[in-house]
């Protein structure tokens, strides 16, 4: 089949790979409709792989028809649509039952829990893929949910309610959203849905603000942000960040735009080794800091009953489609940030 192989730093190649096969009962093969290129993904582009080999197929994010099941598989047939959660669960341990698939008891590292991040599960940027443990990794697609929708609900949308959620939102408060790229345009929705009043939102980018906008977001605007962020809020600041970028200027622009006894809530990919955390200013400002790994399965029942009632719109964020041959284009152009690009989707039919 073909696919797209990652072969160092902006080398994505579209090339023929060897058909994805259950060789567990527990296993299925899933034709992929349609993918989806992660902001996390661009680490990888960029030459900063969570793993040190090359040649494997990236991508975390995706939807499909099941075509091939094993013997021991229950849930799911030949012929369903499916979504495929970004975590990867065993099945087995105590935390994947409960739905906490980034927690896994049994990983022997953190590789073993996503796809696409090393050749130890190849990734969705594929016409096929190979899913362990199906009846656990696979989640029934319901009427009424595009695979635009359903791609961003594998993994940016679960990852902004993880990172709302643990930001513990509550009705009327005034949240700061810190990088307007996917997975924070679905946290500035999510804001909203759990009751948030105002929703500020701060990124680099202008068109992503101006977008952002579009959606109720009041846009950062200026230099300083931290100034024009406090102005906002009548020097007070807001009430909680959710951070989705994960660099450290972005993290320490979230510790010290948020009010006192505020909550800081990080959800970007950091590969930070030395974040220069202020204890001191946390501990005077009586701060609560989360900071994780989102565990799709967990997060994805509320968000599929929100987008089934059109309380959050998570095609909103989508911007660009690209067949599956033209990924090397698309993630030049998504590293790149040009053309107003938001999410960008592959599809393999194309």
């Amino acid at each position: 089949m073909k696919a797209l192989t990652y072969h160092g730093r902006h080398d994505i190649r579209y090339v023929d790979v060897p058909d994805p096969a259950v060789t567990s009962p527990t296993d299925a093969v899933v034709k992929v409709t349609t993918a989806g290129i992660c902001g996390s993904d661009l680490h990888i582009y960029h030459g900063n792989p969570f793993s040190p080999e090359t040649g494997y197929t990236p991508g975390h994010e995706c939807v499909g028809v099941v075509v091939e099941i094993g013997g021991q598989v229950t849930r799911f047939k030949a012929g369903d649509r499916v979504l495929v959660p970004a975590s990867v669960g065993c099945a087995l341990c105590r935390s994947c039952a409960a739905g906490f698939t980034a927690r896994c008891e049994r990983a022997k590292s953190s590789t073993e829990l996503c796809y696409g991040v090393s050749p130890q599960l190849p990734g969705s940027q594929a016409e096929a893929l190979a899913v362990p443990h199906a009846d656990v990794n696979l989640v029934h697609l319901p009427e009424g949910i595009s695979d635009e929708a359903a791609v961003v609900l594998t993994d940016n949308a679960p990852t902004a309610w993880y990172g709302c959620r643990r930001a513990r939102i509550q009705p009327g408060e005034t949240v700061l959203v810190v990088g307007l790229g996917p997975v924070g345009l679905m946290a500035a929705q999510s804001a909203f849905a759990m009751g948030a009043a105002r929703v500020l939102g701060a990124d680099l980018v202008a068109e992503r603000r101006a977008f952002a906008a579009t959606l109720g977001v009041e846009p950062v605007e200026g230099e300083d942000a931290r100034t024009a962020i406090r102005e906002m809020t009548y020097g007070r600041g807001p009430d909680a960040v959710v951070e989705a970028v994960g660099s450290d200027a972005t993290i320490g622009l979230a510790l010290k735009a948020v009010r006192q006894a505020g909550r800081v809530s990080v959800i970007g990919v950091s590969q930070s080794k030395a974040f220069p955390f202020h204890m001191g200013l946390a501990q005077v400002k009586e701060l609560e800091f989360a900071i994780g790994l989102c565990s799709v399965h967990y997060e994805l029942p509320p968000l599929i009953a929100l987008a089934q009632a059109g309380r959050i719109k998570p095609e909103a964020v989508v911007s660009h489609r690209f067949a599956l041959s033209d990924g090397p284009t698309a993630y030049e152009l998504f590293a790149d940030r040009a053309d107003g690009v938001r999410k960008i989707l592959l599809d393999p039919a194309r």
